[in-house]
């Protein structure tokens, strides 16, 4: 049986004999009919929607792009960020004279950047996009090459690698490779090329973006006065005025031009107004004001847990105790900072797993617990690379 068309028995009933109870349904049903009408338009839109709509019609779409992602897994991640490393030793094996050389004269510079570019840069991009679902068959490809070109020139040495540069050399290579992977994946997760997996997940789940404000938490206690217990001259008000007013302009300069360009949000990753800089500005204004020793900050990130000031606090005790701890009586050697590195790397590995496993997963947004083990783990281990 057809059912009857609401709208035909409105017209129809225009032009029969009055009846006051005829006319009393029609006004109800023309009624339901509107709040039927706004109730499907309401929800059909979605939440990420700024209200009024906006000027510009992709921006939802684009939202969409970036939204409701549930990441890969941290194996995956893993042999991504081991591809970088492998293609650092690459670089450093097969051309090292080239890198000793590099600041002695501007064509020496020039040959390092362009080795740069085709060793690191052009072989990375393509492992975080195209061949993306060979990522294992190009960690286990740069592995054998690796082993191959050490093989061939019978000698293994990275520059700088014993002596009073060596931790210098090492903590440089590992923020430019922060700086370098950071950068690419933000300019990279808009285009349909690159991988949603990789892209931030929305509440819980691991994925190569997701390490981004984590390991520059990290970063800033590794290289920070704390860690190398440095007392500063100034006052702490001065002192977070000093370290935090870059990172508030940065962060102000982004809200407007977001705002001013009507640029997308995804409003699951920080909140409307909110960003990345704001994170490392509140980091370093508790760093002020709490000015905590570097043996005892790894106890105060254990009591607090979760949050990237805790991550802030364990980076600076993994550090002192790595770097600099008992720098002025005696250097360390490169091979027992090594085992120290690859300690501390299962550590972290094994508490990863379990917490992930027993207690709670992975979650960037809560910056949980599983979230800091995680990342201080897979940055050493990247280090230790």
């Amino acid at each position: 049986m057809v059912k009857p068309n609401p709208f035909i028995i409105v017209e129809s009933t225009r032009f029969s004999a009055f009846d006051p109870f005829k006319v009393k349904n029609i006004v109800w049903l023309k009624a339901l009919i509107s709040c039927n009408k706004f109730t499907t338009a309401f929800s059909n839109s979605s939440s990420m929607d700024s209200f009024p709509r906006s000027l510009n019609p992709n921006k939802h779409l684009r939202e969409q792009f970036v939204s409701n992602l549930p990441g890969s897994s941290m194996l995956e991640v893993s042999a991504l960020l081991n591809n970088v490393a492998l293609l650092m030793l690459l670089r450093h094996t097969f051309c090292s004279q080239t890198v000793n050389d590099a600041c002695r004269s501007l064509k020496s510079y020039l040959a390092s950047v362009a080795l740069d570019y085709v060793f690191l840069v052009l072989p990375t991009l393509l492992i975080f996009t195209v061949l993306a679902e060979w990522v294992y068959i190009c960690l286990i490809g740069l592995l054998l090459l690796l082993v191959f070109f050490t093989a061939v020139k019978r000698t293994y040495s990275l520059p700088y690698m014993e002596g009073p540069n060596a931790s210098r050399a090492s903590i440089s290579s590992y923020r430019v490779v922060t700086m370098f992977i950071t950068c690419l994946c933000i300019l990279a997760v808009d285009f349909r090329i690159y991988p949603r997996e990789y892209a931030k997940t929305e509440t819980y789940g691991a994925s190569l973006m997701d390490l981004g404000v984590g390991s520059f938490v990290l970063m800033n206690a590794v290289t920070s006065r704390q860690a190398r217990n440095i007392k500063s001259s100034m006052s702490w008000w001065k002192a977070a005025f000093k370290s935090t007013t870059p990172l508030l302009l940065l962060g102000f300069a982004r809200l407007a031009s977001t705002l001013s360009l009507d640029y997308q949000v995804h409003v699951g990753e920080y909140g409307v107004n909110w960003n990345f800089f704001f994170t490392l500005a509140g980091v370093s204004i508790l760093t002020s004001i709490l000015n905590v020793p570097a043996e005892y900050s790894g106890i105060l990130g254990s009591v607090i847990l979760v949050g990237y000031w805790g991550m802030y606090l364990v980076g600076v005790q993994v550090s002192y105790y790595l770097f600099f701890e008992n720098h002025t009586t005696k250097q360390r050697s490169k091979h027992e900072t090594r085992i120290r590195i690859c300690f501390l790397t299962i550590m972290f590995w094994i508490l990863t797993l379990l917490i992930d496993r027993y207690v709670e997963r992975i979650s960037r947004r809560m910056c949980n617990l599983a979230y800091v083990t995680w990342v201080v783990a897979q940055n050493l281990q990247v280090s230790e690379d």
